[in-house]
């Protein structure tokens, strides 16, 4: 009996056969540096940039675009957002946000009668069509 028709009979992929007889080949290897690469200084120098004062609320592609305006070109937009996100995770919304303070619900309190009243109004239908009795009552707080 062949490997092929022993591989059938089982419903096993040749291929997996033929890699579980091979050793270990040490897969994920690491991928060799790029030669074009930006050496840890300009990486640093991206990084202090997207985080200066003129910049810290903008995209990467807008400093990508103000950089280029005054002829400076320092990485693509993609290795910005690589760098940054390669900093704590740092690509988020970039902009300062308003906090928006936690109010207190407001209560109502009475010390006498008729400090604290309170409305609604509520449209019922009425026995014939398009027709319509408003409801209005009033509450007083005691």
């Amino acid at each position: 009996m062949g490997k092929k028709s022993a591989c059938d009979a089982l419903q096993v992929a040749r291929a997996t056969f033929y890699r579980h007889l091979s050793p270990d080949t040490g897969w994920p290897k690491q991928r060799p540096a790029p030669p074009l690469a930006l050496t840890e200084q300009e990486r640093q120098m991206v990084i202090d940039t997207l985080h200066s004062d003129r910049f810290c609320d903008l995209s990467p592609y807008q400093v990508y675009a103000q950089l280029l305006d005054q002829g400076q070109y320092m990485c693509g937009i993609r290795t910005m957002y690589r760098i940054l996100h390669a900093v704590d995770g740092d690509v988020k919304e970039r902009r300062r946000q308003m906090v928006h303070r936690q109010y207190s619900k407001p209560e109502l309190l009475s010390t006498d009668p008729n400090q604290v009243w309170s409305w609604d109004i509520t449209k019922l239908k009425g026995p014939v069509k398009w027709t319509y009795y408003y409801l209005m009552s009033m509450i007083t707080y005691r």
